[in-house]
């Protein structure tokens, strides 16, 4: 299939069609080291025993803080895009404010970031996780794990924060950019936009044929992490990991406020995807992940956060949502929780679509302070969260499943 070449440039081979938005590259998805993002945390050696407590986040871009830079989404091109850009310095944009250092190899960790948002929970709070990681950016370089945007294998890396902090929780988000679901995404917004056809078909086939093999090495990531915590000292009791899944960045057909017709789905809410592949997306693509990961967790005993509904109502184009405008500010109980799709890059880079923006990290935090809350012995080990319509962060709820 011919189509997407080159970011920012899309071919066509037949009549095109006019739009603001076309998506041009495959994505950063779940699809982001040069400084651990820390609060409070001790550099001296220190260990399990001692050290300052620690929640860690490990894996790829939904986890990292990708997309941590917007409040929504907003039709305006220039200045603070109504509010909505956080990277607006009154003057220009500076993504290092939201991103710090990391916004120049692209790791995207964002001030927001999932354990970024999860306070009242430990001393320090350390994100190593980096926009578009695999598994094997998460293995330890001795098990062939490779260095990833200039960093070296995150199991690596934790080594050294486990000796320096008394590490209660790892996070970890993977699997996502194994399987592809940036091509994935790319090739439905390219059927919408180019082949007036679907995807779900053909896209269905490509993901049960890497599944196995992708869920494969999420358990050797766990496993991974299990033996650098064992080489620090640490016994299974004294910490946890959470396996997470990814939430929906779109809704269902009947819950998209653009109608299938016409433009205004990709020019003015950033969604180029048929109803049938939303659909697919919404209810089998990302409940079949969602089902393969607890199926790891529970068999390399981990806790499981399940986040497929996390962003109900607030993804791109829902219609419990608005976008951003003169009149309408960024409001974390109507504006979007997801970054839309600007293959443009006209309002940043298109590695940004499609992750939980600013308000969904908020949410996230809050999803992972209250598994942290959930003793590892308590009740269930896995957890689904979702979000309140109309409320903010502090919505955000757990029920066991």
């Amino acid at each position: 299939m011919s189509g997407f070449r080159s970011i920012g440039t899309l071919r066509q081979t037949r009549t095109p069609r006019p739009t603001r938005r076309l998506l041009a590259a495959a994505l950063s998805l779940p699809l982001a080291f040069t400084a651990l993002l820390t609060t409070g945390a001790s550099s001296s050696a220190a260990g399990p025993a001692s050290g300052p407590t620690a929640i860690v986040s490990m894996g790829d871009s939904y986890i990292s803080g990708e997309a941590g830079r917007w409040r929504g989404n907003s039709l305006t091109d220039s200045g603070s895009r109504y509010g909505s850009d956080r990277a607006w310095t009154g003057s220009g944009y500076d993504p290092s404010l939201v991103y710090g250092p990391t916004a120049a190899n692209g790791c995207h960790r964002s001030d927001s970031a999932e354990v970024r948002s999860a306070t009242g929970t430990t001393q320090a709070l350390i994100n190593i996780a980096c926009s578009g990681a695999t598994t094997q950016n998460v293995f330890r370089a001795s098990s062939g794990g490779t260095s990833f945007k200039g960093e070296a294998p995150q199991a690596d890396q934790l080594a050294g924060i486990a000796a320096a902090n008394n590490v209660k929780v790892i996070a970890l988000s993977v699997g996502g950019n194994d399987l592809g679901f940036a091509n994935i995404i790319t090739a439905c917004a390219t059927d919408y936009l180019v082949w007036y056809s679907y995807c779900h078909d053909d896209q269905q086939a490509v993901v049960d044929a890497k599944i196995d093999t992708v869920m494969r090495d999420v358990g050797k990531s766990v496993d991974e992490i299990r033996a650098v915590m064992s080489a620090a000292g640490y016994a299974a009791s004294d910490y946890r990991i959470v396996l997470q899944s990814y939430p929906s960045p779109i809704p269902r057909a009947a819950e998209n406020r653009y109608t299938e017709s016409g433009w205004s789905r990709v020019n003015t809410g950033g969604c180029p995807f048929w109803n049938k592949d939303s659909d697919w997306a919404r209810d089998s693509l990302v409940p079949q992940i969602a089902d393969r990961l607890k199926g790891v967790a529970a068999a390399k005993g981990t806790q499981f956060l399940d986040l497929r509904d996390m962003l109900q109502g607030r993804e791109v184009c829902a219609k419990q949502s608005r976008l951003v405008n003169a009149t309408q500010p960024p409001s974390a109980t109507s504006s979007e929780w997801a970054r839309w799709i600007d293959s443009d890059s006209t309002q940043g880079p298109v590695q940004e679509s499609m992750h939980p923006n600013y308000y969904g990290q908020l949410g996230q935090g809050r999803c992972l302070s209250l598994i942290y809350a959930v003793p590892a012995a308590g009740g269930s080990s896995g957890y689904t969260c979702r979000n309140t319509a109309g409320a903010d962060a502090s919505g955000i709820y757990l029920t066991a499943s």
